[in-house]
């Protein structure tokens, strides 16, 4: 495993995260505390240290609830735990951006997660006006005055969403998390500038595009999960062939697609960390080979070196 500094924070994060989104029962599949238990433990042995949550990732933080009883029985220090703010899922879907609703959103993100602090605490794909609350953002710095905080982050909603970006350092925030991956590479365009301009540390998201990148499905393929099944058939397909194109032209031979994929991310100046989800723990182990793979940009097509 590889490490790099978190933008300006003192955090040294593992160049692949764990993403948890999967863990609240959204992608297809239910865990359970057995489930969850065994991903995280092959990924500590894999060198990873950095888990990636948000409160609305299951109901009731479940996906948070999880990862704390883990990390209960685990060594803390051993972790970059980073999760969300500004959504809510008890009993029905919500928005939460008040100072107040915030507030108790961290206190239960806290119990949940079975911990005295968070390490990076993310503004969760909110609009600009949401972001534009002088009062919120003070509010959370007296959170990170007071330890339960250690660092603020930004999770822009728009790949392309400069404001909430260029203004980071003015809210405090170090970090910023984004959709990208090699068939979503708005983020080059504006926001990675500004990351590097600013010292922020960039957490790319969806690094596999929603699985697609993974090479496991071919045009046709049918999603049952709560997230992919909604989508646009012709939309779905178009990706999927852009996939094979992308496989054939710039994959070398023998190199499996999803390691390249995350290693392409890895490649560009601005990015920190890759934060994928993984549904078993072979999935972490593919995942994890990613940090081994140098990936050499060169006019086409893509070259690697192992």
């Amino acid at each position: 495993m590889k490490y790099r500094r978190l933008g300006k924070t003192d955090l040294t994060v593992s160049v692949v995260g764990v993403g948890t989104w999967q863990f609240g029962g959204d992608w297809g599949r239910d865990f359970n505390q057995e489930d969850v238990d065994a991903i995280l433990v092959r990924s500590k042995e894999l060198g990873i240290n950095l888990i990636d949550t948000a409160e609305c990732y299951g109901p009731h933080h479940m996906s948070e609830r999880f990862i704390g009883d883990f990390l209960a029985r685990d060594r803390r220090e051993d972790w970059v735990v980073a999760s969300k703010f500004g959504h809510q899922w008890h009993d029905h879907w919500s928005q939460a951006w008040s100072v107040d609703d915030v507030r108790l959103q961290l206190e239960e993100s806290l119990a949940s997660l079975k911990t005295d602090y968070i390490d990076l605490y993310q503004f969760h794909s909110g609009s600009d006006e949401d972001f534009t609350n002088d009062d919120l953002w003070t509010m959370l710095d007296k959170q990170v005055q007071a330890g339960k905080i250690r660092n603020l982050g930004i999770s822009i909603g728009s790949n392309a969403n400069i404001n909430q970006t260029s203004n980071a350092t003015k809210v405090g925030a170090k970090a910023i998390q984004v959709v990208y991956n090699r068939i979503d590479q708005v983020p080059e365009e504006e926001v990675f500038p500004s990351c590097i301009e600013q010292d922020l540390g960039v957490l790319a998201r969806v690094p596999l595009a929603s699985g697609f990148l993974s090479g496991k499905y071919k045009p046709g393929a049918v999603f049952t999960d709560n997230v992919r099944k909604g989508r646009n058939r012709e939309e779905i397909d178009e990706k999927l062939r852009l996939v094979e194109e992308i496989q054939k032209n710039e994959v070398p031979a023998g190199v499996n697609m999803a390691e390249w994929a995350l290693a392409w991310c890895l490649q560009h100046p601005a990015v920190t960390t890759v934060i994928p989800g993984c549904k078993s723990v072979e999935q972490v182990e593919v995942n994890a080979r990613a940090a081994e793979l140098d990936i050499v940009k060169v006019d086409h097509p893509l070259a690697v070196v192992k």
